[in-house]
């Protein structure tokens, strides 16, 4: 989810690139997920396809519904347009437009008239999240976000995008319903034109792919160096973090800072992370990022792919400065994903959702009235209250985003109390709105299970064990590494994406290889049970014969050889929100080449960071992950 602000792309008499940026729109109360499956019925959508483009439409969409048995006649299907839905269970807006749009019977009868319905889990699907999304960003000439609308070609070239859309037309964008008419009679009037644009789409999708260099691999600094300068160079001084709001973790590059000695961008960034609202005070964990500079106002939503990669920059944080306040949100990260987030059987569900009783953020709100009857004493509650900057008047919707705005020495002073005596109602006072919190109604949980989110987090408890020495994380580690690799793995080395009711489903992509495969060489270096690192190798071995490009000996695709056919078959290399997967793989060959001395692993890391190195040196920003390898 991105916090969106519409506004709209328009050339005359040319398809039209719509994006949300702009004015953020008032919020909607979001559908509960009982209203959320009702929605899918009244918009006749095709739910988590197994693929939806490459081929005819007709060959492969199954519909949810029998209401879809005529589109898919191959005589029928060249004719229809495809509006592609991509969103997520934790995204905010992707609700708010289910709610306005996607659940309203007039709308709904717009969208099934015109097009073949299609909602798609970017969790899920990450694939044609990753094509759709650069296709918007090349027609709107801008970056999207989620949820993500496009319409399709019936072939699956894009022709228009967008993301978030209002049912009525306001923030300089058009009604939903008005632009689904627009956009119906453009493919009607427009055909070539658009099949002319198809084609540049589809070239400018070639030209993504960085192509090998003849030149030997040279390994220089100056990659390093100049990311570092770019990080210093955009690094806001005062608050921590880069570049203005919104503001995200950016773990890898904080890590990357740590590696080469610089401490303070890390520790600023960190400190103010730790200390915001962006962090849960009361239980751990943090919130996907920060819509202000000051990391006080979150987006609500807590994922764990964030959380991995955060708990373990806590981990060497705390090894770099010495800081307790990182050992502290360490434990109390690691707590809420042991407490909350681990199922039975020990892998890690997805999200948390933003919203909960129709409302973003309610669950971690407080009004002063609220922590008064809680704690029953109004000197502790004025402590509490003075500590995390709680007001009458609040500072988001009239409730209070809970951030420490003083320090123990101030308010030693202000209440004459001894600093440990303030320290003790601090955590006594955080105990019981812990407590209380509880019976509120919680936000939603995603609660399937994806083997790369899983695995950073895997890291991550490792990580804390090296630090802590708390066996408690060692076992949490294994547990979830024995679940990935007893329900969602194959004995050939095959990894499966998505556990979900009782069953692993679709083939893994190159994330989940690449981080799984680095997880449980961590692992073995703590734990040296030989299964671990065969394992290891197993499924390197995998990637390496499904995965590889062996035409240009560049790297590693996204998808696998026997995944089906797309648009395009993409090769990342630029860091996210999470580390890219050629990255991630380039350090786990290196690491195992010291294990096992086979050359190929070593000639292939190689081949990777010779694709990119040219690229790297010229905008190193997006290579962390690589630098560090």
């Amino acid at each position: 989810m991105t916090t969106n602000n519409p506004t709209s792309a328009h050339r005359p008499n040319a398809p039209i690139a719509y994006t949300a940026e702009g004015k953020q729109p008032a919020r909607v109360a979001p559908p509960r997920s009982s209203e959320t499956k009702a929605a899918f019925k009244t918009t006749e959508f095709i739910v988590y396809v197994v693929a939806v483009v490459g081929v005819l439409i007709a060959s492969f969409l199954v519909s949810t519904t029998d209401a879809h048995e005529d589109y898919f006649r191959a005589d029928r299907a060249w004719f229809y347009i495809v509006l592609l839905s991509i969103g997520y269970a934790a995204c905010h807006w992707c609700h708010v437009m289910a709610h306005e749009s996607f659940e309203d019977p007039e709308v709904a009868a717009v969208m099934n008239r015109l097009f073949v319905n299609v909602k798609v889990d970017r969790e899920e699907r990450p694939d044609l999240d990753q094509i759709y999304q650069t296709a918007h960003q090349m027609l709107a000439q801008r970056t999207g976000g989620w949820p993500l609308t496009m319409f399709l070609s019936p072939d699956g070239a894009p022709f228009f995008g967008g993301t978030y859309f209002p049912k009525q037309a306001r923030y300089g964008l058009p009604g939903f319903p008005e632009l689904c008419e627009r956009v119906a009679a453009l493919w009607q009037e427009k055909r070539a034109e658009i099949a002319a644009q198809n084609d540049e789409v589809l070239r400018a999708f070639g030209r993504t792919l960085p192509r090998p260099m003849p030149q030997p691999l040279e390994l220089a600094p100056e990659p390093v160096r100049a990311l570092l300068d770019t990080l210093r160079a955009n690094f806001d001084a005062r608050c921590g973090g880069f570049g203005a709001a919104p503001k995200f973790p950016h773990p890898t590059d904080l890590e990357l800072c740590l590696r080469k000695g610089e401490i303070e961008m890390a520790h600023i960034t960190l400190k103010h992370m730790c200390e915001g609202g962006i962090y849960d005070q009361l239980g751990g964990g943090f919130s996907r990022y920060s819509v202000d500079a000051q990391w006080m106002i979150p987006h609500f939503e807590k994922m764990l792919y964030d959380n991995g990669p955060l708990l373990g920059l806590l981990a060497d944080a705390w090894l770099a400065t010495g800081e307790a306040l990182y050992a502290k949100c360490a434990e109390e990260t690691a707590g809420w994903i042991m407490r909350e987030m681990q199922s039975p059987e020990g892998g890690y569900y997805s999200s948390l959702d933003a919203d909960s009783e129709g409302e973003e953020g309610k669950f971690y709100l407080w009004t002063k009235k609220e922590i008064l009857e809680v704690l029953n004493n109004q000197t502790n509650a004025d402590i509490f209250c003075s500590y995390y900057g709680v007001t009458e008047g609040g500072n988001f919707e009239g409730r209070n985003i809970l951030s420490s705005q003083n320090n123990k020495t101030f308010l030693s002073n202000k209440f004459n109390k001894p600093v440990q005596v303030i320290d003790e109602i601090l955590r006594d006072s955080e105990s019981k709105l812990f407590e209380a919190r509880k019976h509120r109604e919680h936000p939603g949980k995603d609660d399937k299970i994806i083997t790369s989110w899983n695995s950073l987090m895997i890291s991550a408890l490792i990580k804390a064990y090296r630090v802590s020495s708390d066996l408690d994380y060692l076992k949490a580690a294994i547990k979830a590494a024995d679940f990935i690799e007893n329900r969602m793995s194959s004995s050939d080395g095959r990894l499966y994406r998505i556990f979900k009711n009782g069953q692993p489903k679709l083939n893994g992509y190159l994330d989940d290889y690449a981080f799984y495969v680095n997880s449980l060489v961590d692992l073995f270096e703590v734990c040296p049970v030989p299964h671990y690192l065969d394992r290891a190798i197993a499924h390197t071995d995998f990637m390496l014969n499904h995965f590889w490009d062996n035409e240009q000996n560049s790297g590693f695709f996204f998808t696998s050889d026997d995944h089906e056919e797309l648009i395009i078959r993409t090769k990342n290399y630029y860091d996210l929100a999470i580390p890219s997967g050629n990255s991630m793989a380039v350090l786990d060959l290196l690491r195992l080449y010291h294990f096992s001395n086979r050359d190929e692993y070593l000639k292939r890391s190689e081949d990777v960071l010779r694709a990119v190195s040219s690229v790297a040196r010229e905008n190193p920003f997006g290579f962390g992950q690589l630098l560090i390898a």
